[in-house]
């Protein structure tokens, strides 16, 4: 990921940088022809100075540079790495910007992270849900730019499945779509078909990733939330846990930041995550 970002960021600034031609000749020849002998040079800085040479001379020329990165995964020796490097490019003042992406269950854990807590302190937005009107243009109009047709049925079908979640309307589209890419149609065998394997994919990718790093007691919280249909009090949990109101908060916020629960006044929660609550009670009865 890292030589990634250098190549791209020397590729897209190849105009306002000086490019290094890391070759040297070693070796010159008389022959009728004439020859020339090169070697590439090793460059031996580390990624962050080589990167902080690419930075000063965007700087230099007037501007500065953004690096982008989707899908955060923590497990990412590089993900720490990029992120701790960043902090020293603010630090000494650069113009230097970063962007990062991921789902909320990554992202918190990358907050979590003692190498980048300064992280905390960036601007950060969520998305949330979209809404069903939303999740049913995006599907109608990709579907119709594209020259397709979609059985109308199959479409409301998808957007309840999708239910405001950003990942799923990527997966339930894509599924739907790519099972018969070579008809004109989108048919309503077709979303039935997608949106059960996006499922299958969700509950894999998403929710039985998100509970394996739940701890004890983040369950117990969770579990406790399940006795109620659908929000949750403060008040309520605090009598059912047996734990001080500052423990459950303590539980309710690291609930919030990874993207589980949410908010719905003021010491009122309930599952935000689509389908955890379902998978959560799966895991009690097992």
């Amino acid at each position: 990921m890292l030589e990634e970002i250098e190549f791209g960021a020397k590729r897209a600034a190849g105009h306002l940088i000086d490019p290094s031609n890391n070759f040297e000749v070693t070796g010159l020849g008389i022959a009728p022809l004439g020859s020339i002998e090169v070697n590439r040079v090793h460059d031996a800085s580390t990624w962050r100075y080589r990167m902080s040479d690419i930075i000063d001379q965007l700087n230099e020329a007037g501007t500065g540079l953004l690096v982008t990165v989707d899908e955060v995964d923590p497990a990412l020796d590089e993900m720490i790495q990029l992120a701790a490097t960043y902090q020293h490019f603010v630090t000494d003042g650069k113009r230097v910007a970063l962007l990062m992406a991921g789902l909320p269950n990554n992202v918190s854990t990358l907050l979590n992270h003692k190498t980048v807590s300064f992280l905390r302190r960036a601007q950060q937005y969520h998305l949330g849900r979209i809404a069903d009107y939303d999740v049913r243009e995006a599907l109608i109009r990709t579907i119709q730019e594209n020259d397709r047709l979609a059985d109308a049925e199959g479409i409301d079908r998808a957007v309840r499945s999708i239910s405001g979640f950003p990942f799923l309307l990527q997966l339930v589209g894509y599924r739907a779509w790519d099972l018969t890419s070579d008809s004109k149609e989108i048919s309503s065998r077709d979303f039935d078909l997608g949106i059960k394997i996006a499922r299958d994919e969700m509950d894999d990718r998403i929710l039985a990733a998100t509970y394996r790093e739940l701890t004890a007691e983040d369950k117990r919280f969770l579990i406790a939330m399940l006795d109620d249909e659908e929000e949750s009090t403060t008040a309520d949990l605090v009598e059912r846990l047996k734990r001080s109101p500052q423990q459950v908060s303590r539980y309710r916020r690291r609930m919030i930041d990874a993207g589980i629960i949410g908010e719905r006044g003021r010491g009122i929660v309930a599952f935000e995550l689509p389908f955890f609550r379902d998978y959560l009670a799966a895991q009690c009865v097992k």
